[in-house]
């Protein structure tokens, strides 16, 4: 059976590396490993919602949903120093590297990595849920991430997702509207969508 990012595969052949990245002139070295998205460099997708991000104010409480090695969780984490962070996946390997580029950053204190399939583990509500979705684990898994975060956000809360125009970024854009009542195109590049969706009391 083929494994992939989206799953928790613990018998896959480990070969660690390192994603290298900068962002407003900070360097991240983030550890990786076979198995794990983007394994081999930062997605472009993942870059343009960190920049996207970084000048909102997005609450104290944040959860990365899917965050694979933690890119996004972990650079917002270091750029908003009175946030927590939730950093959360399914796939194990991609939570323990988390959990060491977490202390790498000296964020352990303020991120906690935990193993969920989608909200399952997920306890609390949170100020901004952000994610850059695993398309390739289908509409069912993705479709779920979109309703899910209503239970978990805060009244005023909003979701933050990258999607690709390819991938179905206008399709969704309508359903965050169905959902929440409003979205917002907070950026567009290379056929990159960033959408917020805010959670009306």
């Amino acid at each position: 059976m083929t494994s992939h990012y989206f799953t928790n595969d613990v018998n896959l052949d480990s070969k660690p590396r390192v994603v290298t990245y900068s962002i407003n002139g900070i360097d991240f070295e983030l550890e990786s490993d076979t198995g794990v998205f983007s394994k081999n460099k930062l997605d472009y997708g993942s870059e343009v919602l960190i920049k996207s991000l970084l000048p909102i104010n997005l609450g104290e409480n944040i959860l990365d949903l899917g965050c694979g090695i933690g890119p996004i969780g972990l650079t917002l984490a270091y750029f908003h120093p009175h946030t927590n962070v939730v950093c959360s996946d399914v796939n194990t390997r991609a939570l323990s590297l988390c959990r060491v580029n977490a202390r790498k950053l000296a964020l352990n204190q303020r991120v906690t990595c935990l193993q969920s399939d989608i909200y399952l583990e997920i306890e609390g509500k949170f100020q901004s849920i952000v994610s850059n979705p695993p398309i390739r684990a289908g509409k069912k898994v993705t479709y779920e991430i979109y309703r899910g975060a209503l239970e978990h956000l805060t009244d005023g809360g909003s979701l933050y997702i990258v999607i690709r125009k390819a991938q179905g970024a206008l399709s969704v854009k309508d359903y965050l509207e169905e959902l929440f009542g409003n979205v917002t195109v907070l950026d567009k590049s290379k056929g990159y969508f960033i959408l917020k969706a805010t959670k009306v009391s």
